[in-house]
């Protein structure tokens, strides 16, 4: 058995956020957790022992995205977790809201490979965020990470043409996850790849600060896609485990809709712009 196929592994390094953004899921389930007098999601981060089990694992080169549901640059020991990967030669990535750039500064620049900051469409804090962009890119210059913008819904990229930096578009979506993709008020569909196979669960993995390792890194608050978990089986038995390979079976041979959670889900695994 191996690793054929994985290309990159999403981290949970915390589950916190410093945000409280309209378009999030978990913020929706613990509206509907308190609506039932239930209790709310415990969020916190994850054990820097288990990414050390995870980063024996990994072979060179994979994508390390360290982050998943929460705000990565609150995890405390960002700066040793992107350097326990580097030293793994594997590709590191975070995808951030932005509003630590500059308390996080020397943990990041000179140390992590790309950095993705998120803006999104009505979004209160807006113009605060871009003047910490603009002090991070100005303070950075041409030093890592190599940086992009990625705006999510209707945002003009007019003012944020000034930093030089690749801007991404992105359709916004519904709190409940991979659904109800809208472009500028209008449904739309994302884009579906002509194997007609999601590139997500082909590719991907993503763990949680739990240990639980899933097939894909969509929002899944019931567990649905979880295989196991990397304290108890190796990332090698996980990849190539029962239940993955009969939904990679049912994947290619075009049944995906008889695949509990993706019967709900409109991606594919490739991100569609404006």
């Amino acid at each position: 058995m191996n690793l054929n196929g994985l290309t990159t592994i999403n981290i949970e390094l915390t589950s916190r956020c410093n945000k409280l953004c309209h378009i999030c899921g978990r913020r929706l389930k613990d509206k509907e957790l308190s609506s039932k007098n239930m209790n709310p999601v415990q969020y916190g981060d994850i054990e820097f022992s288990l990414l050390e089990i995870i980063s024996f694992q990994v072979p060179n080169d994979l994508v390390i995205a360290l982050h998943n549901n929460g705000e990565p640059l609150m995890y405390p020991f960002l700066k040793e977790a992107i350097e326990l990967f580097k030293k793994r030669k594997c590709i590191t990535n975070l995808v951030t809201n932005g509003k630590l750039l500059i308390k996080k500064f020397d943990d990041i620049v000179d140390n992590l490979d790309t950095i993705s900051i998120s803006v999104f469409e009505n979004d209160v804090e807006q113009e605060d965020q871009y003047k910490i962009i603009e002090e991070f890119i100005t303070k950075k210059g041409d030093r890592k990470p190599f940086t992009t913008l990625r705006l999510i819904g209707n945002i003009s990229d007019e003012k944020y043409k000034k930093f030089g930096c690749l801007i991404i578009r992105r359709l916004l979506h519904s709190p409940k996850g991979s659904f109800d993709y809208i472009s500028n008020q209008v449904k739309r569909q994302p884009t579906i790849p002509e194997t007609g196979i999601c590139q997500d669960f082909l590719h991907h993995l993503a763990i949680d600060r739990f240990g639980d390792v899933s097939c894909c890194v969509r929002f899944d608050p019931n567990k649905e896609l979880v295989l196991g978990n990397i304290k108890n089986q190796t990332l090698v038995e996980l990849w190539n485990c029962e239940k993955r390979l009969r939904m990679k079976e049912k994947h290619i041979r075009g049944k995906r809709s008889q695949i509990d959670f993706c019967n709900k889900c409109e991606f594919y695994g490739i991100p569609t712009g404006e």
